[in-house]
């Protein structure tokens, strides 16, 4: 396995893991849950490991790829630009999900504070999420791409189809 495909395999669990607590999180607030809650300060901490993870193997990624037809430096730069952004964001969330844990244990009632600011930060990480997560589909998948136009012509699709 290469780091390309490492990148491949960790990159997807803080977009999705991040996205799965902020909800798990919203649902343990309104339920009053406090085991719900837990649940999601863990997938906090959790996504903010995979975040660690994924910008360890980014670089090794981008010398893999950037050379390739269609993919080019501008494109990697923005990606990991955002992505640098959204980490910040992961390890904030997950010191405060941390912390959140320690309070809960500890039946603190400022872990509502706490949890109530995680939910603040979480919702502003989703734009970073979204962003992540396509600036880096956009690498290789030229199709989703703003501006894209297929140029491919039938009889190519045919004779690929050969």
């Amino acid at each position: 396995m290469n780091e390309a495909h490492l990148h491949m395999v960790v990159n997807h669990f803080p977009i999705i893991g991040t996205i799965l607590a902020l909800g798990i999180l919203i649902v343990g607030l309104i339920l009053k849950n406090h085991s719900v809650r837990n649940t999601s300060y863990v997938l906090f901490i959790v996504a903010a490991i995979f975040g660690a993870l994924s910008m360890g193997t980014g670089e090794g990624a981008e010398e893999l790829v950037k050379d390739m037809p269609n993919v080019g430096w501008d494109i990697i730069h923005e990606h990991e630009e955002i992505a640098e952004k959204l980490v910040l964001l992961l390890y904030v969330l997950g010191l405060l999900s941390i912390i959140a844990l320690y309070l809960n244990f500890k039946k603190n009632t400022k872990e509502k504070l706490v949890s109530l600011c995680i939910v603040g930060i979480g919702v502003v990480s989703l734009f970073l999420v979204q962003k992540v997560g396509t600036s880096g589909g956009e690498i290789r998948h030229t199709e989703i791409r703003e501006g894209f136009q297929n140029t491919t012509t039938e009889k190519e699709v045919i004779d690929h189809d050969k």
